[in-house]
């Protein structure tokens, strides 16, 4: 088998990719760099040249080609990667008739549970508690709670002030918890929203609604605070969605950093590296948080990955398919049940893409050139 063509597809903030080979077999994938597509894009064109004529099934192989080949490595690279090794798996496990999880050692387990990672934000505390109680109506046992500030300044920027936003994040979990109970997890995403005594004041202070997860207290860019902020509060922290290398994870568990890692299967380099990712965290006693904030060719790998694996803490779904927005994306849905994820058995990822999705989703990039900023002016981090 020989790959022939290589294809993009863009669909709302998403770019797929589609590897085609000369025994019919067409594979699928998906980059991360959601910010950054056409950069990306013209990554995976200059990538085409080489893929051309190659067997497909030498994943480990052109993975460490693209890897190694150029100077320059950085977050555009890593999506383009990461979306050709996601279709090179697809076509391996199609090639087989086998799903991709079987060539990964097998099942671990039956179905993978995932949390509500829901996209919207709000400050009035009724409507938020209803919010999560619907969520548990409809079969989640756990969600994300966003407490990295305000949505916008008010009061001439008190909300922003240590105490007042302190009070006001551990506000937004007391009212969640008691909407919910205690049979209900709560993902805190601080979305690197908090500086250093922000995050130690609220972790040590929002224990006692025993959340699950503090995801990204502080900006990850720095690991040796990342492990101050674990030393010094009890709340399990989360964090590695940003990274774009194997060497960073490990760096990141050496140091005793987190309890859970957060691999991005279309940012990190694709399935061939998050596997090795989970295998790092397993041997760390580390637990899988799978970062899953883009379309369902990302959530499918994913599912892969975490059905394959022995030290799963939790997937994420993203808000985006919260409500079947995006089902008709795909051939044939992603189900949920019981607050789990359906492992797909269809041979390969386990999902193909509509071949109207270009034109059902017309492409919208997210993100802009502007920052966010605080009430004084000061740029904010993302």
């Amino acid at each position: 088998m020989k790959i022939t063509d290589v294809k993009l597809i863009y669909a709302k903030h998403y770019l797929f990719v589609h590897i085609y080979t000369d025994e019919g077999i067409v594979g699928l994938g998906e980059a991360g760099n959601w910010g950054y597509l056409d950069a990306t894009a013209a990554a995976i064109r200059k990538f085409s040249s080489y893929l051309i004529g190659r067997d497909p099934f030498r994943i480990e192989d052109i993975n460490q080609n693209f890897y190694r080949s150029v100077y320059f490595r950085g977050s555009v690279i890593m999506s383009a990667i990461s979306a050709i090794d996601i279709a090179l798996w697809d076509i391996k496990g199609k090639a087989l008739g086998v799903p991709v999880y079987e060539l990964l050692g097998g099942k671990t387990r039956e179905k993978i549970r995932v949390y509500a990672s829901v996209m919207t934000k709000t400050e009035d505390l009724k409507e938020l508690a209803e919010g999560y109680q619907d969520l548990k109506e409809k079969g989640f046992t756990a969600a994300k709670i966003f407490v990295n500030g305000p949505v916008r300044s008010r009061n001439d920027g008190r909300d922003e002030f240590f105490s007042g936003r302190v009070e006001e994040e551990l506000e937004k979990v007391r009212v969640c918890r008691e909407a919910v109970g205690y049979d209900f997890d709560l993902i805190l995403e601080v979305h690197r929203g908090m500086n250093m005594p922000e995050a130690v004041a609220f972790g040590r202070q929002v224990e006692k609604y025993r959340p699950m997860v503090l995801e990204d207290p502080i900006t990850p860019d720095n690991i040796d605070s990342m492990t101050e902020v674990a030393r010094r509060v009890n709340v399990p922290i989360a964090t590695g969605e940003r990274f774009i290398d194997l060497k960073e994870f490990e760096m990141l568990m050496s140091r005793h950093a987190c309890q859970y890692v957060r691999p991005d299967v279309c940012a990190v380099g694709g399935i061939t590296i998050s596997k090795k990712i989970c295998a790092l965290a397993e041997a760390n006693d580390v637990l899988m948080i799978p970062h899953n904030p883009l379309g369902p060719v990302s959530t499918a790998a994913c599912l892969q990955i975490c059905a394959s694996i022995p030290n799963l803490g939790i997937q994420e779904l993203p808000g985006f398919c919260l409500n079947g927005a995006e089902d008709a994306m795909v051939k044939e849905p992603l189900r949920f049940e019981n607050g789990c994820m359906v492992i797909p058995e269809a041979p390969g990822i386990g999902v193909e893409l509509a071949e109207d999705a270009g034109q059902r989703y017309p492409a919208k990039e997210r993100g802009s050139n502007e920052a966010k900023r605080a009430f004084d002016g000061a740029v904010k981090d993302w």
